[in-house]
């Protein structure tokens, strides 16, 4: 017999211990009496501690009853709390009545209320952790067809994400004036921010005019046509608001943007290097092109030495995975909101990801992803800036500004969305159109529309929830990649008010 089995053998099943789920049952009767004696006691842990939390039945629903009972203004104590329970339950020796009673006898004060609904609350969470831990090793031993190992990992993060940031399992309802303290908060945030929008600015004035900032939880869909400069709008966004990062700290000691914000950019169609190029050109006023053949000169090499030492403490956080799943970038998003902080995130783009199903068509996998990237934003309370790909039929036509029916492969862009950007410049379809012949007469016309339009774009605001629809007349210099206001005043004329 080898020393394990040696081990067993020796240890009588009268010996055996069996170890119980966290718990304090004692903690929980001390809250209860407390409750019950005073009921402002209630007021002191009910903004965190729900019925669940509870590990005794008995008490469990005691304290919804309270909870009930106190909420509609009423007192609660033994004699109007028994009528809600089971009258022929014992406890122990007790009837519940006896038992109420003497819950509210033993209680000596309610000072210590809040301690110990925090201790309670934390051995919630621990006996959570443990369910958690169960179902992972379960599921793993069974190795079940429809959950393959990745999928479990993602599964266990997100559930794990969710424990971390508020303890909670499950939705529900939310009570309205829940709903209207909320947005009186974030109005009063809004009062306090910089430029005094209620969402996160992004850095170029005419949008934000337009939409308030980027709303937290909103699903904001950036699209165009190949060549309109999607990427570099979102590029530029995505600097600005890393860059106007200013953080706070909160009274639990974690960290919360005053201004600006923590930025994870997925980027599955340029490299890590490519997006950093286009960022340093847009910063140093160095083109992007001159940058990558390592045409500069010493002036010019010292500013990108000194921009990228300033960019070194901007948070934005790149992913440059090609073909990612939607519950791989949700995992990872949640990771780094766990670990770093997070405020906006940014897919570039749509089309290049993948779905979780195999053999669906196109448009169901769209629907998925988009889907999937909706609940994210409101699972993280971030706005996430989506790219999408624009259909083909718009070379087809004369007036080539993208309309909805444009978006590409699925009408579920188009519904799941909060806000739908298109990007447009003109002065793309204008240059091809450019007469080869400068004696043409044709000529001097097109020369006077291109230079109406040159270094302009529009972005056009098709759809949005929470606000108007219209168009957004900006600057863009195509060598530096770079989206701003119109500063030149010539161009105001072009701007719609």
């Amino acid at each position: 017999m080898n020393e394990a089995a040696r081990k067993i053998a020796a240890v009588a099943p009268s010996e055996q211990h069996y170890r119980e789920a966290p718990n304090n049952i004692e903690a929980e009767q001390a809250l209860l009496g407390a409750v019950l004696m005073n009921n402002d006691a209630y007021y002191r842990v009910s903004d965190f501690l729900k019925p669940i939390h509870l590990y005794e039945p008995l008490h469990r629903k005691i304290y919804e009853v309270a909870g009930d009972i106190i909420r509609m203004g009423k007192i609660a104590n033994p004699v109007t709390i028994k009528t809600f329970l089971k009258a022929d339950e014992k406890v122990g020796d007790m009837t519940v009545s006896e038992y109420l009673a003497r819950l509210a006898r033993e209680a000596v004060t309610i000072i210590n209320a809040e301690d110990y609904g925090r201790a309670i609350y934390d051995l919630a969470l621990r006996r959570a952790l443990i369910t958690i831990g169960e179902d992972v090793v379960n599921i793993a031993y069974d190795a079940p067809l429809d959950m393959p190992p990745q999928s479990q990992i993602e599964d266990t993060e997100r559930r794990l994400f969710e424990l971390a940031e508020n303890g909670r399992y499950d939705g529900g309802f939310q009570a309205f004036n829940d709903a209207v303290a909320l947005a009186i908060d974030m109005a009063a945030v809004a009062k306090e921010r910089d430029g005094g929008l209620s969402g996160i600015s992004t850095g170029i004035h005419s949008l934000d005019g337009k939409m308030g900032g980027l709303q937290r939880s909103d699903l904001i869909v950036l699209a165009g046509r190949p060549g309109m400069g999607k990427t570099s709008l979102a590029t530029n966004i995505a600097y600005n608001i890393a860059a106007a990062y200013e953080g706070e700290v909160q009274a639990d000691g974690s960290m919360k943007a005053k201004n600006g914000g923590v930025v994870g950019f997925y980027s599955l169609e340029m490299s890590s290097e490519q997006l950093a190029t286009r960022i340093i050109s847009e910063q140093t006023e160095v083109s992007s092109s001159k940058i990558r053949r390592g045409d500069i000169n010493d002036a010019d090499f010292e500013k990108l030495v000194a921009c990228s030492m300033m960019m070194q403490k901007v948070p934005l956080y790149i992913d440059q995975t090609g073909g990612i799943s939607i519950a791989q970038l949700s995992a990872r998003a949640r990771r780094l909101k766990r670990q770093r902080g997070l405020d906006c995130l940014v897919v570039d783009y749509i089309q290049l990801m993948t779905g979780a199903g195999k053999g669906d068509n196109r448009v169901q996998e769209i629907t998925q992803i988009t889907t999937g990237l909706k609940a994210l934003g409101k699972e993280l309370n971030v706005p996430i800036i989506a790219l999408s790909q624009l259909s083909r039929q718009v070379e087809s036509r004369d007036d080539k500004r993208p309309q909805l029916s444009d978006l590409r492969e699925s009408g579920s862009i188009e519904q799941d969305a909060d806000v739908v950007l298109f990007v447009f410049r003109e002065e793309y379809y204008v240059k091809n159109l450019e007469p080869r012949d400068p004696a043409d007469p044709k000529y001097a016309e097109w020369e006077a529309l291109f230079e109406k339009v040159k270094g302009t774009a529009d972005v056009i605001i098709a759809k949005q929830r929470h606000g108007p629809t219209g168009t957004v007349k900006l600057a863009f210099q195509s060598e530096f990649t770079r989206f701003a206001d119109l500063a030149d005043p010539s161009f105001i004329q072009y701007e719609e008010h």
